[in-house]
């Protein structure tokens, strides 16, 4: 089976990770159903290599991957209402950080810092997404992190566009459906109707 087409369009890893709950046609749909489904994002995502394919038994590492998903929601709403952010239960999962740095020689002689986080657990696997919403919680400019003005999306993005005025997650799906509403309200409104 393969691994559903994640979405990567938030322009920022935390809220692409938020995204993993989506609206679709039939309502909400989970991106991150099984553990296979998490570690395949993870590799999407660049956070481990193709080859590394960590197991855990039941669903525990999706289910993990579902609250951490859920603590980044929560601190996402607080920070973009200028709420105090509760960092409490964010540092939980980052207290079972465990990773080493390396200097290693490539194949070419060049010289490069490998960074190896510990995936034994799944809280050890999901350490670089809880650091990846640590920092933007931290280091974000809010203004710019918005979610999609369709009213009936559920995705949230960071506006890295140089005029800053991005209004939709994604032109191809929200900001093509709201064109095409005003066009025919347009054509409605001046009396011709589509052909």
């Amino acid at each position: 089976m393969s691994a559903p087409e994640f979405l990567t369009l938030a322009d920022d890893p935390a809220l692409d990770f938020m995204n993993t709950l989506a609206q679709g046609e039939d309502g909400l749909y989970e991106y991150l159903a099984t553990n296979t489904d998490v570690v395949a994002w993870m590799q999407t995502m660049g956070y481990l290599d193709q080859r590394n394919e960590p197991t855990f038994k039941r669903e525990v590492l999706a289910d993990t991957a579902r609250a951490l998903r859920e603590v980044v929601r929560k601190l996402v709403f607080q920070r973009k209402a200028g709420k105090r952010v509760d960092i409490s239960a964010l540092n939980a999962f980052l207290v079972h950080a465990q990773y080493n740095v390396q200097l290693i020689r490539g194949a070419d002689g060049a010289l490069e810092v490998k960074h190896r986080y510990e995936t034994d657990t799944p809280e050890q696997l999901l350490t670089q997404v809880a650091q990846a919403a640590a920092e933007l919680l931290a280091t974000g400019d809010f203004e710019l992190v918005r979610k999609c003005e369709a009213p009936d999306c559920v995705l949230w993005f960071y506006d890295r566009t140089k005029s800053h005025r991005r209004r939709w997650c994604s032109m191809a799906t929200c900001g093509n459906r709201h064109k095409v509403a005003k066009f025919r309200a347009r054509q409605k409104s001046t009396g011709h109707p589509e052909d």
